[in-house]
């Protein structure tokens, strides 16, 4: 797994994950979270919640944000927290892209329980194709030395 230098910089900017979520991607993620939810599945049923059509799951969002962390992280690396709020629904087959930005890094414990290393905290951007913000939030993460 490739990953950051061991210290990464305040303004550092993640490589964006890219995922375009249709059908197929939200049947698989429903049938392992059990999220068979009629607005996530049937246009018509999204169109009577007062959406265009069906919406994909928050959580699958909340999904990407991990994939992206975690492809960003080195080897060792963990992701301590995740604080996101969804702000608009992801429609069916429209990209989205997940971004991070690095805010600040502090020095980690050398003792006890805790790794040395750095804890680094990341805002989160969940947007779709044409930039409107679905989610933003933001992460802890370690990464040792």
């Amino acid at each position: 797994m490739s990953g950051p230098d061991p210290a990464p910089g305040v303004g550092d900017v993640l490589p964006w994950l890219k995922r375009v979520p249709g059908l197929a991607h939200w049947n698989r993620f429903a049938a392992v979270n059990d999220e068979f939810v009629p607005i996530h599945m049937d246009d018509e049923a999204g169109r009577r919640a007062g959406y265009p059509g069906a919406i994909g799951m928050g959580r699958l969002q909340w999904a990407y944000v991990h994939v992206l962390l975690r492809s960003w992280l080195p080897d060792g690396g963990r992701v301590e927290r995740v604080d996101l709020r969804f702000v608009a629904p992801n429609l069916r087959d429209r990209p989205v892209r997940v971004g991070g930005r690095v805010t600040a890094v502090e020095e980690a414990g050398a003792g006890g329980v805790e790794r040395a290393g750095c804890r680094v905290a990341v805002e989160l951007v969940v947007e779709d194709d044409a930039g409107a913000c679905l989610a933003r939030g933001s992460a802890r993460v370690h990464i040792p030395v």
